[in-house]
């Protein structure tokens, strides 16, 4: 199955990017292809889609050690430091025109997180001191700007110059509250990989209390879900249940204190991310697939594919932790799903996502500011790179 991932990243998804998003007029990348395969080149450019551009290339680069991921993962990174980073202010604005110009310079911290895990993955990559010391910048700058010194965690956006800012929103679906689940997650997630390379006494500090903000405020304790938004005393203002980002979680928290090497806080953290998968399962479906979420009563079924891709991953990983075969089972089940539904053999990538009704939904990007090579593409390499040698049955 290993070999599949294999050719699945280096035959579609990785020359999808390479061969269709390269911006030959104005550098970097272009902002968008949408779901019927039409290059939009005035799109404007979003930060998490080339901070995870520059992730993606450069992850490919250290674990495959082929040319052309070097190549564009230097392309990215040439973009980003030249277009994307404030140095008048710090941090790397929310989007730019297709000249590369700032059209929003809100300062949302999920985008500094995305700055620092992609600036830390090229180190991994390049051992370019330049991107090492980018990335201590920006944990120094997420530290020092974003964090709530008296509650803890960190706050959600801000303006230009890091001044409150009344529209705290990542996207126009989410709740406009001081504190989400899903940036601490993707603040959390490059700590994680910051710490391989850098393993500071600050950085291990910070990493520590995010993992006991994710066990003691954002996990529910009463159904192992990940509580969404919050005030910014902790108060929960959500009843939503998203699986995919209880999936998604379970394997990046264990990650976070693995790499920490702490072995009793390891053994705790490996019987928490248990839980959340079990919670998650509440949305598999026969089909292998994994459903978006839960609101009350209404559940949205539509099968999203960054959802599927961080299925396959964390049940996984729940498997390497428990030796349940029954989680390797269902991952293979998904894995089937994926290829099935979601993965475009004629023009590249995968869809955006299955709708309810089972059509495959085109309205949504193939590529933009949400959609990129990072759900996909780590899961493959994930597989390749953690469980190539895995004989369990």
């Amino acid at each position: 199955m290993i070999e599949e991932f294999h050719i699945e990243l280096t035959a579609n998804i990785l020359p999808f990017w390479m061969n269709k998003m390269a911006d030959s007029e104005n550098g970097g990348f272009y902002g968008r292809i949408d779901g019927s395969g039409i290059l939009h080149k005035q799109a404007n450019k979003g930060s998490v889609l080339n901070m995870r551009i520059l992730w993606a290339f450069s992850a490919a680069y250290r674990i495959l050690c082929r040319e052309e991921y070097l190549e564009m993962a230097n392309r990215a990174f040439d973009y980003i430091q030249s277009h994307f980073i404030d140095y008048k202010n710090g941090g790397v604005y929310w989007e730019l025109n297709c000249k590369g110009k700032p059209v929003n310079t809100k300062k949302q911290v999920y985008a500094q997180g995305f700055a620092l895990y992609a600036f830390s993955e090229y180190y991994r990559a390049t051992q370019n001191t330049k991107a090492l010391e980018l990335s201590k910048e920006f944990f120094y700058l997420i530290e020092g700007q974003c964090k709530d010194k008296e509650r803890g965690g960190y706050f959600e956006a801000f303006t230009e110059d890091w001044k409150p800012i009344d529209d705290m929103r990542l996207s126009g679906k989410d709740a406009n509250e001081k504190k989400t689940m899903n940036t601490h997650l993707h603040i959390l997630e490059p700590y994680t990989n910051l710490y391989r390379v850098w393993p500071d006494k600050n950085l291990q500090r910070a990493q520590t209390e995010l993992i006991d903000i994710f066990s003691n405020q954002i996990l529910n304790k009463r159904n192992h879900h990940l509580n969404l938004f919050f005030d910014d005393n902790w108060n929960s203002k959500s009843t939503i249940v998203s699986y995919g980002h209880d999936i998604e979680a379970s394997w990046l928290l264990f990650e976070a204190a693995d790499v920490l090497g702490d072995k009793k806080l390891r053994a705790k953290v490996r019987r928490i991310s248990l839980r959340i998968v079990d919670a998650a399962m509440e949305g598999f479906r026969e089909d292998g697939s994994l459903i978006y979420e839960t609101a009350g009563a209404h559940a949205d079924t539509d099968r999203h594919w960054w959802v599927q891709a961080e299925a396959v991953v964390g049940l996984m990983y729940a498997h390497k932790n428990s030796g349940d075969k029954v989680h390797k089972e269902k991952a293979a089940k998904t894995w089937e799903y994926i290829k099935r539904y979601l993965i475009d053999y004629k023009s590249g990538e995968w869809y955006w996502s299955v709708l309810q009704d089972g059509s495959i939904n085109l309205k949504d990007d193939k590529a933009g500011c949400w959609k990129c090579p990072y759900h996909n593409g780590r899961m493959c390499m994930e597989m390749i790179e953690h469980f190539s040698d895995d004989k369990t049955n």
